[in-house]
């Protein structure tokens, strides 16, 4: 189930982040480049103080423990006049 949704992700070509468990560290705003049997191929950068860096790693399925993509932000600084919609439901505004 992991391979069919690390396949979707990949042809979607959105962000997502990794929790890598050898490792036990996160990967963020990582993009799935390929899917081959049980190897995924993923690009993201690092910033450094002094540097950027941009890394292509090849990742084993078994070693994801978890993915998370962002599905939406909102600034802390909101307008308190945002627009909503007429019909949206009390419980979402």
């Amino acid at each position: 189930m992991l391979h069919r949704k690390l396949y979707q992700l990949c042809q979607e070509k959105v962000e997502v982040c990794l929790f890598l468990r050898d490792q036990g560290r996160w990967l963020e705003e990582v993009q799935i480049l390929d899917l081959e049997g049980d190897i995924v191929t993923v690009r993201y950068t690092t910033d450094d103080e002094d540097e950027i860096a941009a890394w292509e790693e090849i990742i084993r399925i078994d070693n994801i423990g978890s993915v998370t993509r962002k599905l939406s932000t909102l600034s802390k600084r909101h307008d308190a006049s945002m627009l909503v919609a007429e019909d949206c439901p009390e419980s979402e505004r």
